[in-house]
């Protein structure tokens, strides 16, 4: 399947609505919060350094435990990065951010991008879970929703038959 390099139509209507849904189900079991950014072109290397600013610019750093975590996917750069808060970075094993990257970069070798972001979604949530349990007063801090930025030049209008 050819994608888009658009990130608004990188993801098909249903891939986006599976991708926010397993952010809804990891969350439902942890206080932490996870958010998908997706945007054409990674301006700055390494991506990581990206989503670094992303994270404060979508308000991430504010969880009252900073156990959130922000996947960043650069689609036209053909990037992407994980950032875990200092509550979650401080207590997830040392590699733990490379393994779920390892995992979900498998899938997209695959073209499998819905299944890899499900996945490492998936692994997030679990680690969020075992060192950030939900908690009956909990509240979802953070929109599940994927945000989107800036938009990669202009797709070339299709061929007239």
């Amino acid at each position: 399947m050819g994608r888009s390099a658009n990130p608004r139509k990188f993801f098909t209507q249903e891939e986006q609505e599976g991708i926010v849904a397993a952010v809804a189900a990891a969350e439902d079991r942890t206080s932490g919060e996870i958010r998908l950014h997706v945007e054409g072109k990674c301006p700055i290397e390494p991506p990581l350094e990206r989503a670094k600013q992303l994270f404060i610019q979508l308000g991430m750093e504010k969880t009252e435990k900073r156990n959130g975590v922000l996947i960043y996917l650069a689609t036209a750069s053909r990037r992407f990065a994980i950032l875990g808060d200092e509550g979650i970075d401080r207590v997830v094993p040392e590699n733990f951010w490379e393994d779920v990257k390892d995992v979900m970069a498998a899938r997209f070798q695959e073209e499998d991008f819905r299944g890899g972001m499900v996945e490492g979604i998936a692994r997030v949530g679990e680690k969020l879970r075992e060192f950030f349990p939900w908690q009956v007063d909990d509240v979802d801090e953070l929109p599940d929703e994927i945000s989107f930025g800036g938009e990669p030049e202009a797709e070339p209008p299709p061929e007239p038959d």
